[in-house]
């Protein structure tokens, strides 16, 4: 698998791409594209151009959850393929992999509406739509005898729980009886890659929790020898028990290093470099397992 960071807060030395306060991963695996989520402006499609990676080549997009730092950039990316075809270009009819709840309405006081730009009818004119609750393999590489050396998953709803994470809800939604209800992330999810040397769980914002999302990934893979975790921990402003908790939690793991970014503060970086080694990452990061 190969993983490259099209959008996060950060960006790296020397790169010159842009960053901004969202999250665009592309990932490679398996004769396979796929995008995971699209940050909150078309920063993730200036950078991709940098890269020279063709965002019409995707084959499947993944988004972590419905907030708009994550999902904002996909008006930018239905009008780059609206435009693609009218001008007789061809690309692929990507296939679109989230939770049932990814389109729904949130709104925070203070911020309006945080939710998905488009609706499902909007989607659907240029790409395909796979919502689910459950897991569902997306790459799977199997050897001449039928065994699977490599494959990426997406998680699903976060069933499992660890004790000190508890539910935290951002903004409120209409439910089906038209009331405003708290928001708790039903939607946010993950993806794990296994491969040769382990397991790798990429995140979004892991609102569900980090440790929550980690436990669910090795309980569907089967396999604990978790290698990395990539992406957003959701630890902004994180006390001082809810980090060695989440370090300890890590260090169970023996992981060679985790590369968190976007909504993980310093100060949780520093915390848990005590626990397991944190390397550098930002728009331009490229990652090979």
């Amino acid at each position: 698998m190969k993983l490259t960071v099209l959008c996060d807060n950060n960006t790296i030395i020397d790169l010159y791409l842009t960053g901004e306060p969202a999250l665009s991963f592309f990932i490679e695996d398996c004769g396979k594209n796929i995008l995971f989520d699209t940050g909150y402006s078309d920063v993730f499609i200036k950078n991709a151009e940098e890269l020279g990676i063709s965002l019409l080549s995707v084959d499947y997009i993944v988004f972590s959850h419905n907030h708009n730092d994550h999902t904002g950039g996909f008006v930018f990316l239905k009008e780059m393929y609206e435009n693609a075809a009218a001008a007789g270009i061809s690309c692929k009819r990507p296939v679109i992999i989230a939770h049932p709840e990814i389109f729904r309405k949130t709104t925070l006081e203070g911020f309006g509406d945080i939710g998905s730009p488009l609706t499902e009818e909007e989607v659907i004119t240029f790409a395909d739509i796979m919502l689910s609750c459950d897991p569902v393999e997306i790459t799977e590489n199997i050897t001449f005898i039928g065994e699977i050396t490599e494959n990426i998953t997406f998680i699903g709803e976060i069933t499992e729980k660890v004790s000190f994470e508890p539910p935290c809800d951002i903004g409120v939604y209409k439910d089906s009886a038209g009331n405003l209800v708290p928001d708790y992330q039903d939607d946010d999810t993950a993806l794990f890659y296994s491969g040769e040397n382990g397991l790798v769980v990429i995140t979004g914002c892991s609102h569900k929790g980090i440790c929550s999302i980690v436990k669910q990934a090795v309980k569907i893979s089967g396999r604990s020898d978790l290698q990395d975790i990539i992406g957003g921990f959701h630890l902004l402003g994180a006390d001082q028990k809810r980090l060695e908790s989440t370090g300890e939690y890590f260090a169970g793991f023996a992981m060679k290093c985790i590369h968190p970014c976007h909504c993980t503060d310093l100060s949780a970086k520093i915390a848990l470099a005590g626990y397991v080694p944190v390397e550098e990452i930002g728009s331009g990061s490229v990652l090979e397992y």
